[in-house]
């Protein structure tokens, strides 16, 4: 939607109504059914009034409008035309009738509600889960969190907001209509009241929608920074840095609050004016109908009663949208958000692919993040045989995980191909083959939750199937961990915290490998596995891939000779491209290698 402060907001109703039946189809307008029952119910209620007005002022039978005539040769057919108490049950009865019209809109109301809750949360989440590694890294944490947790709560309060808006509409139509039939010149004055008080309150509809924008915008902006800071806590309060951060969050606070206070404002302001407007409009026409056009008493009380519902019903047409406006900013971020998933969803192949079986190669493969950064990686060709353990070294920014990524088919290059199996990587279902891969990165992956959920990641339940226990134990062992979490009082069902913050960095780099060997994979990824480990720890995981050898395939990123030096295979990387290839041995003992130098300065 635009954004365009001047035009005028209720020419974009329809497309917040299309909106909404996207997710909920047809069904939603049963609301408005409802709410018409209601307001007819009432209205008829209302009208019944006529009649026992008429009765009491003496009037009778001489009715002066059409609509008391016909009440009375309703009520005559029905036996009650001198019946008061008659009519007042009939009253009693349209009420009633109101009564189960309203349940039944507000109940299906929050069924549907519901239902929208769910249908926005699952789909942000499922696209989220199928987006392009590029749109991932293009975004802050803080605007996933903002549109997931925030905005998707404030879309379906739109929802809530526009349905009260409809009915608020059919219940002016209702209850102007009925004025109309009782005394046209009552209900004519009273339509033109209620249309110059919604033309008068356009300008302020505008500023609203505009100031739901900026906060929503805000909100993604505070979400990032909270984000950070508390993701960086520890650094920030140990250097003593906080202030920094403070400075930027207060900011952000201090916007955001002064948008929520200037639609609190507006929303005051039309609360406020509601009543006394709808009593001085009603005092002015009654004035009219007595002084002026000499009308008689029964009609024009019952008109009073339905103009005072229908103008309190324009003035609630008002506040309903001016509800809807303060909350159609989270209404387009969320259909932008889901318009740039679908845009920027990964591509997947229709081809299941099997257990790796034979290699992964790369044919000419060139990848650029952006064509201003230049390639990252240029023309390299490379082949992993199944079951190998290859190495791949070189300065940072050689390109090393950058090759990772595209191994994983999370990058796909921008000229050339990869292979895994014969089968170019385009054409693969990705989950067949990420399925196969376990990968350990520099950056610990752990999650809150007790170390054998760490493990096994919610395969079972450990703690109730001794099988799956036991592979857990077994990949803990594997991971040189088991001793340290048998020593806990809790052992396996012992809580690790918020990203692993209860162990340390060592231990929570060996869980996050005891994980990647529970997953028993086909292809191991080691970016930079054991740089956070002591050395006995190093050794001790070292072993343990050392003794995966010809039985899976390794693909190790380091700089620490002792991570790779017994693998079958190095390859050499520098400014993105592959400058020298072969087994360990002949690399570093070749004279004019460059992995030689490297060796020897101990960069690797």
């Amino acid at each position: 939607m635009p954004s365009d402060v001047k035009r005028d907001p209720l020419r974009d109703i329809p497309h917040y109504l299309r909106v909404f039946q996207t997710h909920l189809g047809g069904r939603m307008y049963l609301i408005f059914a409802l709410g018409l029952g209601a307001a007819l119910a009432e209205g008829f209620g209302i009208l019944m009034l006529l009649p026992l007005l008429q009765g009491l002022d003496g009037s009778g039978a001489e009715a002066t409008t059409g609509v008391g005539k016909l009440l009375g040769e309703l009520l005559a057919a029905l036996g009650l035309g001198q019946s008061s108490v008659g009519v007042l049950l009939f009253i009693g009865a349209a009420f009633l009738l109101k009564g189960l019209f309203l349940f039944g809109s507000g109940a299906y109301r929050a069924l549907l509600e519901a239902q929208l809750m769910r249908e926005i949360k699952a789909r942000l989440f499922d696209d989220y889960s199928r987006m392009s590694y590029r749109y991932y890294s293009s975004r802050n944490t803080g605007h996933f969190i903002n549109v997931i947790n925030g905005q998707a709560n404030a879309f379906y309060i739109a929802f809530n907001a526009m349905m009260g808006l409809g009915s608020a509409v059919i219940t002016t139509v209702i209850y102007l209509g009925l004025a109309f039939a009782v005394a046209w010149r009552f209900g004519l004055m009273a339509l033109v009241i209620g249309v110059l008080l919604l033309l008068l309150f356009r300008a302020l509809n505008r500023y609203v929608r505009e100031l739901s924008r900026k906060s929503v915008t805000e909100h993604g902006h505070l979400a990032a920074l909270l984000i950070q800071t508390l993701q960086a806590f520890k650094y920030l309060a140990a250097t003593g840095q906080v202030g920094h951060f403070r400075t930027a969050v207060m900011g952000s606070i201090y916007r955001l609050t002064g948008y929520q206070a200037r639609t609190g404002i507006a929303y005051s302001f039309t609360g406020a004016i509601r009543e006394p407007l709808s009593v001085l409009f009603i005092i002015a026409i009654v004035v009219v109908q007595l002084v002026v056009l000499n009308q008689p008493l029964a009609p024009i009380m019952v008109s009073i009663l339905l103009f005072h519902r229908g103008l309190g019903s324009v003035l609630g047409i008002q506040t309903a949208w001016q509800g809807t406006l303060g909350l159609v900013g989270s209404v387009e971020m969320v259909c932008d958000e889901l318009a740039e998933l679908a845009r920027h969803r990964e591509p997947d192949g229709p081809y299941q692919l099997g257990p790796l079986s034979r290699s992964i190669e790369l044919r000419g493969v060139h990848f650029a993040y952006t064509p201003e950064l230049g390639e990252v990686l240029k023309d390299v060709s490379l082949k992993i045989p199944i079951r190998q353990s290859v190495a791949l070294v070189g300065e940072s920014g050689a390109g090393k995980s950058t090759l990772v990524d595209i191994l994983t088919l999370m990058l796909k290059p921008t000229q050339g191909q990869v292979l895994i199996d014969g089968m170019p990587g385009d054409r693969i279902q990705l989950a067949s083959w990420r399925r196969q891969i376990g990968y350990v990165s520099q950056e610990t992956v752990v999650f809150d939750d007790t170390i054998a959920n760490n493990i096994c990641l919610w395969e079972g339940d450990a703690s109730r199937d001794p099988a799956l226990l036991e592979r857990v134990r077994q990949a803990a062992r594997q991971a040189h961990i088991a001793r340290f979490i048998e020593s806990l009082p809790e052992g396996y069902a012992s809580m690790v915290g918020d990203r692993g913050m209860r162990l340390s960095g060592g231990q929570r780099q060996r869980l996050f490998v005891a994980r990647e060997l529970f997953k028993q994979p086909n292809l191991l990824i080691l970016d930079e596995a054991t740089s956070a480990l002591d050395s006995e720890s190093e050794q001790a995981i070292q072993a343990s891939i050392d003794a995966l050898k010809g039985r899976i395939t390794v693909v190790i990123i380091a700089h620490r000779l002792s991570t790779i030096r017994n693998v079958d295979y190095v390859y050499v990387f520098d400014q993105g491209s592959l400058v020298e290839q072969g087994p360990y041995q002949q690399l570093r003992d070749a004279d004019d290698s460059r992995f030689r130098r490297m060796v020897a300065m101990q960069t690797l």
